[in-house]
């Protein structure tokens, strides 16, 4: 479940990825009472919903039979640190999936990876970085680490490293280009050791969104990034 807003009084427009048909728009009559089978409190973001419905490939908004939890992940929810994270994720995805078609393997590391944050002990400071470099091995602009080593710049149109700075200015000089393999090579599982301070970490949540900005031109600023930035500010 991507992003859900009220249409009328009765209705919901309800965005989700889904795993057989891809990208899909649904419009949800509202219950008149707490017994309905598509209650509100169901298009949270990024709720995992197993759905029922006859996709129209020539209708713009599809109609929902039913929905339910398939699998919970109430922590996202509930901890004001992963729900801050929940809803930046929920927004960038909404931008980042556009028009986006079936993929399984996407759509499996998507929720692969929420189940990874509800389920974690341990930091998830993070895990932002991770999510959304990672992604773009399935979006087609994975960033190439063979060409680096120290002193290179980075081409944020060509997704690779340089020994010598490009003609445009779409570019990260050496200071910075290093944060992309340093991004890359982090994962789930190991970024726990990689200390961060408040100001790193903003500043490569930044690095990754302009990276986002020019490979798809649509991608707008997000809103939700000024409360994400705002976590783990006491670590300064």
């Amino acid at each position: 479940m991507l992003h859900a807003f009220k249409y009328g009084e009765t209705r919901m427009i309800v965005d989700m990825f889904t795993r057989a048909a891809g990208r899909l728009s649904f419009v949800v009559q509202l219950p008149k009472t707490a017994k309905g089978r598509l209650r509100k409190q169901l298009f949270q973001p990024l709720t995992l919903l197993t759905i029922e419905t006859d996709v129209r490939p020539r209708l713009q908004l599809q109609k929902l039979s039913s929905a339910a939890i398939f699998i919970p992940l109430p922590s996202l929810q509930t901890d004001p640190v992963r729900l801050s994270i929940t809803l930046f994720l929920s927004e960038f995805l909404y931008h980042a999936l556009k028009g986006e078609q079936p993929n399984e393997a996407l759509f499996d590391y998507i929720t692969g990876s929420l189940q990874w944050l509800n389920d974690c002990t341990g930091s998830v400071a993070n895990f932002h970085l991770v999510f959304v470099m990672r992604l773009t091995r399935f979006l087609g602009f994975t960033p190439n680490l063979e060409g680096y080593r120290p002193g290179s710049y980075f081409d944020l149109r060509a997704s690779g490293f340089c020994q010598q700075p490009p003609v445009h200015h779409d570019l990260l000089l050496p200071e910075e280009a290093e944060k992309v393999e340093l991004m890359m090579r982090m994962d789930y599982s190991t970024m726990h050791l990689f200390r961060l301070s408040h100001h790193e970490r903003n500043r490569l949540l930044q690095i990754a969104l302009a990276y986002y900005h020019i490979h798809l031109p649509a991608f707008p600023e997000l809103r939700s990034i000024t409360v994400l930035q705002e976590l783990w500010k006491s670590e300064e």
